[in-house]
């Protein structure tokens, strides 16, 4: 199979995977418009369909979203494996750089001594360096309880924060904060699931919404 071929039959099998999901999930459906294309891609991305009633927006969050992102805003990510996740071609072509503190040497230095985690030390470091970047938190609850730290205090003020981490200590806690104590826009799902591919996945579907909106 050629690399044109492959090409085709994986835009194909996307296509398929949505017209699927979207048979299966008959109107009326809980989401509408452009949060239905972003919890649809969700859906893709894990196959579970809690997604219909566990995801949370903000309701300014898709317009948030896709205003920071054609303003080439900076994507910062918890982790290596959320970034790898963000289409990097797609976030290029809108001038969007991404990021991932989480290994930086300056890390590692300030939180062994302090005995803070690393992913707590990295949103430190990333809100000095960005903070009104777009955040996107698939794993550590610690990252995304530092960042609305950060919020709380007005060191930070993120264009939007897809926090999604995943997990049995703090995930629910943190992502429950970030619904009832910050004003900042969010994406997020409740309770325990998460996880990079989700959080990614997100913020793929607000960038293919502006893909979309401009080839109009």
């Amino acid at each position: 199979m050629s690399s044109k071929q492959a090409q085709s039959y994986g835009q194909w099998i996307e296509e398929e995977s949505f017209r699927r999901i979207e048979a299966e999930v008959e109107e009326p459906r809980p989401f509408q418009g452009d949060q239905w294309q972003v919890v649809r891609r969700m859906i893709h991305a894990s196959a579970d369909f809690d997604m219909l009633s566990l995801v949370g927006f903000h309701p300014g969050a898709v317009e948030a979203g896709k205003k920071a992102l054609a303003g080439g805003s900076p994507i910062v990510a918890d982790t290596e494996m959320t970034r790898s996740g963000l289409t990097g071609a797609r976030l290029r072509g809108l001038g969007c750089e991404t990021a991932c503190y989480l290994n930086a040497s300056e890390v590692a230095e300030r939180a062994k001594p302090s005995g803070r985690t690393r992913s707590d030390v990295a949103m430190e470091v990333a809100v000095r360096d960005c903070g009104e970047a777009v955040f996107v938190i698939g794993n550590a609850p610690t990252a995304l309880e530092a960042l609305l730290d950060r919020v709380a205090t007005g060191e930070a003020s993120p264009a939007l924060i897809i926090g999604m981490p995943v997990g049995f200590v703090g995930a629910s806690e943190s992502k429950e904060r970030l619904q009832t104590q910050s004003a900042v826009p969010y994406i997020t799902v409740s309770g325990r699931k998460g996880g990079s591919a989700l959080a990614a996945s997100c913020l793929n579907a607000l960038a293919e919404l502006l893909r979309q909106e401009r080839e109009a």
